[in-house]
């Protein structure tokens, strides 16, 4: 498909994706050999599984009534007034720093118009954008566009209109669906109300309300296919894929991949049923997909920082799609790293994961705290969920904002990690784990020059006796 489609190619191949998860397969007029398939599958898994984690939290976001994080549809906010709780599953790797807003934008019909609020110092937020592959394409907020009020326009990649008066500044997308993660910072109980005052100053309208003008005529309407994580990262992600593609149109650098994908049904709105499949096809593809999956898992294990793992395409570049990858395991949608550095470890020095019936401690030594603008922390995780621990303290994080935590007479500062209590004078400082296996993720929100070069870094977890 190219970004030339007109509308009326556009509404069939809609139509045809909601079909996607019924229809018969067509793999073309070449006849391709199982080992072909297994290859292509391999390449064109890899390939989906960001976009396809990303359609996850957009389904049941938008579309899941009966899901907790349910927003209530497109074009529209909805805000927390409190930190993330284990009891908060949207995502994986949520953080504990900042009340989430969440929105999802529809940008077939005409593009729409996000306004922003003078936000006084010292109160950080920061609006991060993404489109369907994951990648962030655009920012707003206190780093990347300052404190002052600004209405700032968002459009698809089809949209060829004129930018109106009032517009700070103009964002284009590539894909026709986009998101937000919305950060605003909570100094504590007392200043829920002040911080939903900003929450709720944080407006989306359609361009044609915020001109005055007619409104164009609604987009089709979309059959979204339920998700399913087993099919989605089976065999069947090919279908889930082909319902997307319609709505991210294909970019040069991937025609040429694209087109090797059709070689075992993949396509804009192509239909797709994987019980249609000649047998050693379908073992093929699936053998494919068991190697991709087996290949990603392995590399994100050995991941320690988020530096190179999100942002936009160009900012990828080369190893762009094992990238958004590893983002999208580890910890979807996090922040480009001007915006906020990530820093994590997951083994210990056998490779082994790490385990909270261990005892385990981070030191940093005097002068050596994270260098950041704004605010730091370290958040605990279980495996292989990668949601929040509940434990007796309540305490999912730890950082600089953490009431009580008490640094050596030499000025070093050090956390333990354990399931255990390291014992009362030593529960100040104590980031509780989980029984069993677990990983933790350390943010580092307006980092400093030196932990964007590399001159500082997160230092290790060791384990005690």
């Amino acid at each position: 498909m190219s970004t030339s489609i007109n509308r009326r190619d556009f509404s069939a191949l809609a139509f045809a994706a909601s079909m996607s998860l019924t229809s018969r397969p067509s793999l073309g007029n070449t006849p391709i050999t199982p080992d072909e398939a297994k290859a292509i599958a391999r390449d064109a898994w890899a390939y989906a599984y960001a976009p396809l984690q990303g359609y996850q939290t957009m389904y049941n976001q938008t579309q899941n009534r009966s899901f907790g994080g349910y927003v209530g549809g497109f074009n529209q906010f909805r805000h927390y007034s409190r930190s993330s709780t284990p009891a908060d599953t949207d995502i994986v790797t949520p953080n504990n720093d900042t009340p989430y807003s969440w929105a999802w934008l529809d940008l077939r019909a005409e593009p729409m118009v996000l306004s922003l609020p003078a936000v006084p110092a010292p109160r950080y937020y920061v609006n991060q954008w993404f489109d369907l592959y994951t990648h962030n394409f655009a920012y707003t907020g206190v780093r990347a566009t300052g404190r002052e009020a600004g209405n700032y326009l968002f459009a698809g990649p089809r949209w060829n209109g004129t930018v109106p008066a009032g517009i700070t500044k103009v964002f284009i997308a590539e894909t026709e669906f986009v998101g937000t993660l919305t950060r605003t910072q909570l100094f504590g109980p007392d200043d829920v109300a002040a911080m939903q005052a900003v929450q709720a100053a944080y407006k989306l309208t359609p361009l044609s309300q915020f001109t005055g003008a007619p409104a164009p005529a609604a987009a089709p309407a979309i059959e979204w296919p339920v998700w399913d994580a087993a099919r989605g990262e089976g065999i069947e992600f090919i279908a889930y894929l082909n319902a997307i593609l319609p709505f991210m149109p294909i970019v040069p650098a991937e025609q040429e991949m694209l087109a090797l994908f059709a070689r075992i049904g993949i396509g804009p709105g192509k239909p797709f049923d994987a019980n249609a499949l000649p047998p050693e096809i379908h073992a093929a593809i699936a053998t494919g997909i068991a190697e991709a999956a087996k290949t990603l898992k392995e590399g994100a294990v050995q991941q320690k920082d988020s530096r190179a793992l999100f942002g936009t395409r160009a900012e990828l570049a080369d190893g762009y799609i094992t990238k958004r990858n590893y983002g999208a395991m580890l910890g979807i949608y996090g922040n480009t790293k001007e915006e906020a550095v990530y820093g994590s470890q997951q083994t210990d020095r056998d490779g082994k994961v790490l385990d909270g019936n261990r005892r385990w401690v981070m030191r940093f030594e005097s002068g050596q705290l994270p260098p950041v603008t704004e605010f730091w922390s370290i958040t605990m995780y279980n495996l292989p969920q990668r949601f929040l621990v509940g434990n007796p303290l309540n305490r999912y994080s730890i950082g600089d904002r953490t009431a009580g935590l008490v640094k050596g007479a030499d000025g070093s500062l050090e956390i333990y990690m354990q399931a255990e209590s390291p014992g009362p004078d030593k529960e100040s400082n104590w980031l509780p784990t989980p029984t069993g296996p677990f990983f933790f993720v350390g943010r580092f929100y307006g980092p400093k020059a030196e932990a964007l070069d590399d001159r500082w870094s997160l230092p290790p977890l060791i384990e005690v006796n």
